[in-house]
């Protein structure tokens, strides 16, 4: 485990001794002093304590905005093309919405 996994205040035991988070990096050793832990440093967690798994965040999208902004990138696409492509836009077009439906 990594420093930057645990909490403020965790404990853990690095190079044989245990000592408690108080910063990004730094952390004060059971038998007094504070000392800068190296982020790649491989820690082991002391009481038992495992950090949570990290969240995985997927991102969320509103169909509305996205169907507002496809069709204004679509209508400059058709502008752009002067006409020439246009069945072929249009075929896009009709299979992106249709991605979306599914």
């Amino acid at each position: 485990m990594k420093l930057n996994h645990l909490p403020i205040g965790a404990r853990f035991e690095y190079e044989g001794q245990i000592y408690t988070k108080t910063g990004p990096i730094t952390a004060a050793a059971e038998k007094g002093g504070q000392r800068m832990i190296p982020r790649h440093a491989v820690l082991r967690p002391v009481d038992g304590h495992t950090p949570p798994p990290a969240p995985t965040t997927q991102r969320q999208l509103d169909e509305a905005r996205v169907i507002t902004a496809f069709e204004a990138y679509h209508s400059i696409a058709l502008r752009l093309t002067e006409g020439l492509g246009k069945a072929e836009l249009e075929q896009a077009k009709a299979r992106f919405l249709a991605a979306l439906a599914e």
